[in-house]
């Protein structure tokens, strides 16, 4: 099983309320392996549309000259956290998902960075 199916599986057994997960290939905004536990959930489209999150704040943060590696970004929603977790190389990241009512933000966090370091 290929790194970023088992990190899905890993995940889905820890957070199984998530509304969905994948890993993306940062370069080309592919989800390598995903998940998602809404029939409506377009993973490819998030997938494509927090790629260019990615890329972007890559790119802020390397003009402002922060000397900075970006380790996660958070987004909160009405109801919803949206959390994306870059490998250590930053080739690779996950996204995650959840409702903020059932899910502890730093557990979630803190499985994204377990799963994150196996990436491959």
């Amino acid at each position: 099983m290929s790194s970023a199916k088992q990190a899905v599986k890993e995940i889905l057994n820890e957070l199984p309320t998530l509304l969905a997960v994948a890993v993306v290939e940062t370069e080309t905004g592919m989800p390598l392996a995903s998940h998602s536990n809404l029939s409506d959930f377009d993973i490819e489209t998030a997938a494509a549309y927090n790629t260019e999150v990615v890329k972007q704040k890559l790119k802020a943060v390397q003009a402002l000259k922060l000397n900075q590696t970006v380790q996660d970004i958070l987004l909160t929603l009405t109801d919803q956290l949206h959390v994306i977790k870059l490998s250590p190389k930053g080739d690779k990241f996950i996204y995650l998902a959840v409702n903020s009512r059932d899910t502890n933000l730093a557990v979630a966090r803190q499985i994204l960075k377990s799963q994150t370091a196996v990436l491959n």
